[in-house]
């Protein structure tokens, strides 16, 4: 699942509103060949689960051009150049999102469990405690930037919280999971792999609870299909109907937690 700071152009089958999409884009044979790092201004990387061409601008704002394994890096730049009006478009969406604070002090709004919430003084406790919403947060102090010890509160619940609602939903849909593991990935949302382990990011528990769901099942129906494909976003349509809404929320939004 791409971090949805990211955006993606992708040369596959459309799979809904909502995600930026062009017409299949299907890759000539070519023999294997060495890609630069960059050309144009665009990374390249090769992959060889991908199917088709595809355009991804990273919340950094770099763009990344994706070569399947039969593609060639001439093709992936002429892609890149036909949908260079996209790439620009994207870039002034991502400029014009909200962003989290860098620091974290008394009075900082931030998102928390899909909400912005302030940062407040709790009125009980001998020890230094703040509030978000209606949760209480023990801290070393009140002065100073409170987000390492606020994040570190935030991964501890995930930990707990996020493998119980994996296990919920492997059982609800049927799909075996070999293990769930909850991580700190800067550029993804969650992540699967063939064994049967899927990794979910802690800062989930900042989004809201259908956002959490989406993830879930995304990377769920990826033990299933472990591609974009058609088939994969059918799979996803059965069993999270509101799945486009999330990816809405997630391009909007997901700059708020530092995604």
């Amino acid at each position: 699942m791409n971090d949805d700071g990211q955006q993606s152009l992708l040369g596959l089958f459309a799979p809904a509103a909502g995600v930026h999409h062009v017409p299949p884009v299907a890759p000539r044979p070519h023999p294997p060949q060495a890609s630069h790092p960059t050309a144009g201004g665009i990374v390249f990387e090769r992959s060889h689960r991908a199917l088709n061409y595809r355009l991804t601008l990273r919340r950094d704002g770099t763009a990344v051009a994706v070569i399947p394994a039969r593609g060639s890096e001439r093709e992936a730049l002429r892609f890149v150049e036909q949908h260079r009006d996209w790439l620009e478009r994207a870039r002034a969406r991502q400029r014009q999102r909200p962003r989290a604070a860098e620091v974290w002090t008394i009075g900082t709004h931030l998102l928390w469990r899909g909400e912005m919430a302030e940062v407040r003084i709790a009125a009980t406790g001998e020890r230094p405690q703040v509030c978000l919403a209606a949760d209480v947060f023990r801290v070393p102090q009140i002065e100073g930037d409170l987000r390492p010890t606020l994040e570190a509160h935030f991964a501890r619940r995930a930990k707990v919280e996020l493998p119980a609602r994996a296990w919920e939903l492997a059982a609800v849909t049927g799909v075996e999971v070999k293990q769930v593991t909850v991580r700190n990935q800067r550029s993804r949302w969650g992540s699967c792999s063939a064994n049967g382990t899927i990794s979910l990011n802690w800062r989930l528990v900042q989004t809201p609870d259908f956002v959490r769901d989406y993830i879930i099942y995304h990377e769920l129906m990826h033990l299933r299909e472990m591609n974009h494909s058609e088939r994969f976003w059918a799979r996803v349509e059965e069993v999270c109907p509101e799945w486009r809404g999330a990816e809405t929320w997630i391009k909007r939004n997901g700059a708020l937690v530092g995604l």
